[in-house]
């Protein structure tokens, strides 16, 4: 697989190491405890793709700023509370493949944790000086509980509907990236009408991260960090499994689909559901979708982004967000 990283990161290298440092500065304590559990949170802070985003979005309708690198800091933390509050939520015991904050510790500690980044996050979004980038944050934190809320009753609905599988991911991982992209226009000083045609490019690259990232619990790969068929363990049913279930009508995959959001099905019954939908279509039509997407985004790079750096690194981040193995 090419290695994208290295193209998205090209126009913003100076820009990332400062955010660097100032994140990994905001989730440092002198108490022992919490400095122990940010320096596990520090060590597997990822790729950054999110903070990248707010940047390169920055650059390409202006340039970095204070106000840019703050706003990314305050974003990435309000993601990483989100993600320290899910694990509670979800009885999660791992967290891409590491023992996740409340496996290690407790329910307790996780969730204060998690409330100190959500206020560190605050903090840092308030030092913009900018108020619409702290209305833009706060909606996302809205955005993200009701998404989960949404999913969360979801589970017990007998409707297997792929217009509420996409309000859910509309809601969370959309809804980050489009945060990303208005955050980054915004610290550029760019004009609401800017801003939204920003919004609806993140918002496609967030569609495409999900449906790409639920395409993963459909194959067992030490690289992804989850076992095949965790999502449907959870009670949760995604699009490739939807498509399958509603193109066929299949009564006997409909019980076992059913199970999932009663929670009450095997391990060997989500076997025969993960094969099920890959014999039906289910990945080809998940990818279909992702192309169409693809080609939307793309038609966002070609006509507001100029500068022929920015286009590359913005077309390798879209690529790698459909072709990521992980």
């Amino acid at each position: 697989m090419t290695d994208y990283l290295p193209l998205i990161k090209a126009p913003i290298e100076g820009e990332l190491e400062q955010f660097i440092r100032l994140f990994n500065s905001s989730l440092t304590h002198d108490g022992r405890l919490q400095e122990e559990i940010f320096a596990r949170i520090r060590q597997r802070a990822g790729k950054r793709m999110r903070p990248m985003l707010i940047m390169l979005m920055a650059k390409n309708y202006g340039r970095v700023t204070d106000a840019t690198l703050h706003a990314a800091v305050g974003l990435e933390l309000l993601h990483t509370a989100s993600l320290v509050h899910d694990d509670v939520v979800d009885e999660s015991r791992e967290r891409r493949g590491q023992a996740s904050v409340n496996a290690v510790y407790d329910n307790k500690v996780a969730v204060l944790v998690g409330d100190y980044i959500l206020s560190t996050a605050l903090l840092h979004v308030s030092i913009t000086h900018n108020e619409l980038i702290v209305r833009y944050l706060a909606e996302l934190g809205r955005t993200l509980s009701d998404g989960e809320i949404l999913q969360l009753t979801s589970i017990g609905d007998e409707e297997i509907s792929e217009q509420t599988y996409y309000q859910i991911i509309s809601r969370k991982t959309a809804a980050l990236f489009e945060a990303c992209c208005a955050i980054g226009a915004i610290s550029a000083g760019m004009t609401e009408e800017r801003v939204g045609e920003a919004k609806r490019f993140g918002r496609t690259l967030g569609m495409i991260f999900q449906i790409r990232d639920d395409i993963f619990d459909y194959y067992d790969s030490p690289e992804i960090g989850k076992p095949t068929g965790n999502d449907m363990a959870e009670g949760k049913l995604t699009l490739p499994a939807i498509y399958a279930l509603n193109s066929t009508a299949d009564a006997g995959m409909t019980a076992l689909a059913r199970k999932v959001k009663q929670g009450t099905v095997t391990r060997d019954e989500i076997a025969r559901l993960v094969a099920f939908t890959k014999e039906r279509g289910g990945i080809d039509y998940a990818c279909r979708r992702m192309d169409e997407m693809h080609a939307e985004a793309m038609a966002f790079i070609r006509t507001e982004v100029g500068d022929p750096a920015l286009k590359k690194s913005l077309t390798a981040y879209l690529d790698f967000v459909v072709k990521r193995n992980s």
